[in-house]
């Protein structure tokens, strides 16, 4: 609503006039618990987002470390695979010239 504002020296002016509704102190009572409500709802959010971020980094570390142990484990094998087959070429070539 505008109303003539009397105290500008007989000039005429507009003045605004607010109206809360609900009142101020309902306004706060309404506003505070779900301003709480949203803090408390962010930082649980964001717990949980931290809790799936060091998951996935724990997941992620324990893939590589799986990694590096197959192939230390392929590379022992394969060593081990390349000495049995040495010997055996080796005690055949010895029980040829064993023969011979």
């Amino acid at each position: 609503m505008d109303e003539e504002d009397p105290d500008h020296d007989g000039k005429k002016g507009l003045q605004a006039i607010m109206n809360f509704e609900p009142e101020d102190e309902v306004a706060i009572d309404l506003i505070v618990p779900k301003y709480i409500s949203s803090l408390i709802y962010g930082a649980l959010t964001e717990a949980l987002a931290s809790e799936n971020g060091a998951r996935m980094q724990a997941m992620d570390n324990a893939t590589s470390n799986a990694e590096e142990m197959i192939d230390d484990l392929s590379l022992m094998y394969n060593r081990a695979r390349q000495s049995s087959i040495t010997q055996e070429l080796t005690e055949i070539i010895a029980g040829a010239e064993a023969i011979s």
